[in-house]
């Protein structure tokens, strides 16, 4: 967005539109909690039906992911062609008819091919509706705006579970998928009735109406209207000009630097989400305490990613980050050590899923930062899509470490490491991150409505 209308949505307090696109926001990123883990839920009784060994359980485990990473990085850049709103529709059906016949799917291979197209929407989703909750936000809020939106993928996960556990005893692994894609397929009148198209696109690609459409927002934002379009920025045609954009000599240290800060966090977000009640299992803890511990870990995940936004509403969203990292690192290092007290245990465990979620959450807020409207959804959903290849390597590589006789302290070590780098690599971040905004000081005008 150009000029004024993007200073005013910067600088100006959040009215209950932008709230509610916010909301819409976070209600799409819990479809994406309840469907990385709607396998996880209903596995052991998929395999008990089909008699799946471990192996294929696995891929069934992984096929969602590998969709949502293709999803990200192949339709995200047509969002900057055709609109985010347009863009989460159509993957909002694509998702929910993928949830629907996954309930009916006959065979593993059925079923593992929807997975993958299921993950496709949700990954086209995720890429879209960070990128207009972004947009949405004035400058103050952004960060805890886009952390809310990494928190629904938390709350997802655990309403999810929830939920799956009544279905799962009462009607089969069936019920759990047909749910899914019921709640899917409502969020689409919720998106047509709630969620706007974002004024950046609107002005920079300038579709048809474009003016009535913008003066129509302005209206809702308690804006001043326009009686023209201001002078439209210059925007390369063509979906893969957006990927060029993404290497051009401005933009490719960042773009590399935050592909490699995905990648590690993503890999070490789902190694700890993944293998903890495993590995605290395997350091001597029950296995009712180590599923404890990964539960806990869940759940201070929900307030992680708050605790972040809140922070970057004062201090630089970068210099936040890079604290949630190190605390991270620092974090995972002591602790499986700390698995000789259980109550020790269980609070570190619940500190590192405030921490690790908030990672995540604080790369979702920074990305949007560094690119343009042009291409900000195909920068954004580049950068999920590589971190989805962490996501996927992860626990699979963990897996193979310990069959060659790694120890869960070894495997954590490793893992602390990880994130230090990624803090090294924030910190090299800095120069790229010319337009990255200043907190604005707290008065009275920056309330919310």
């Amino acid at each position: 967005m150009t000029g004024s209308l993007r200073k005013s949505l910067d600088e100006g307090p959040m009215n209950r539109f932008q709230w509610a696109a916010v909301s819409v926001c976070v209600l799409l990123n819990m479809l994406d909690g309840f469907d990385v883990l709607v396998m996880s839920f209903t596995g052991k009784s998929v395999m008990a039906e089909w008699d799946l060994s471990g192996a294929q359980l696995g891929l069934l485990l992984s096929a969602g992911l590998v969709g949502m990473a293709a999803g990200s990085m192949l339709l995200a850049p047509w969002a900057d062609r055709i609109g985010r709103r347009p863009m989460i529709l159509l993957c909002l059906a694509i998702a929910s008819a993928g949830l629907l016949l996954s309930s009916v799917s006959q065979s593993a291979t059925q079923l593992g091919a929807l997975r993958i197209a299921t993950g496709v929407g949700i990954g086209g989703i995720l890429a879209s509706s960070n990128v207009i909750a972004s947009e949405y936000a004035s400058r103050r809020w952004r960060g805890l705006v886009v952390s809310l939106n990494s928190t629904g993928y938390a709350l997802g996960a655990t309403l999810g579970g929830l939920v799956s556990v009544v279905l799962l005893a009462e009607f089969g692994w069936r019920a759990v998928f047909l749910f899914g894609g019921v709640a899917t397929a409502a969020g689409i009148p919720v998106v047509f009735a709630l969620l706007p198209e974002s004024l950046d696109f609107l002005l920079a690609r300038r579709p048809a109406r474009a003016l009535d459409k913008v003066n129509r927002l302005t209206r809702k934002l308690g804006l001043p209207t326009l009686d023209h379009l201001p002078a439209a920025p210059v925007v390369q045609a063509g979906v893969g000009a957006g990927f060029r954009k993404l290497l051009s000599p401005d933009l490719r240290r960042a773009s590399f630097l935050l592909w490699a800060a995905f990648f590690l966090v993503m890999a070490g977000f789902y190694f700890v989400t993944s293998w903890t009640p495993t590995l605290l299992t395997k350091a001597g803890l029950s296995t009712a305490q180590g599923v404890t511990g990964g539960t806990l870990l869940n759940l201070g995940g929900i307030f992680g990613a708050t605790l972040l936004g809140l922070l970057a509403a004062r201090f630089a969203l970068r210099s936040v980050l890079i604290a949630y990292v190190l605390s991270t690192a620092v974090m995972l290092d002591v602790f499986i050590a700390a698995t000789s007290s259980l109550a020790a245990a269980l609070v570190l465990g619940a500190a590192i899923g405030v921490a690790v979620n908030g990672c995540v959450a604080g790369l979702y807020a920074l990305t949007p930062i560094i690119y343009d409207s042009g291409i900000r959804a195909t920068g954004v959903g580049t950068a999920i899509g590589i971190g989805r290849i962490g996501a996927i390597a992860a626990p699979a590589v963990a897996g193979a470490l310990l069959d060659v006789g790694w120890t869960p302290q070894s495997l954590y070590l490793t893992v602390g490491v990880v994130f230090a780098a990624t803090a090294v690599l924030l910190l090299l971040l800095r120069p790229a991150v010319a337009a990255e905004p200043k907190p604005a000081p707290a008065t009275s005008a920056q309330s919310t409505n």
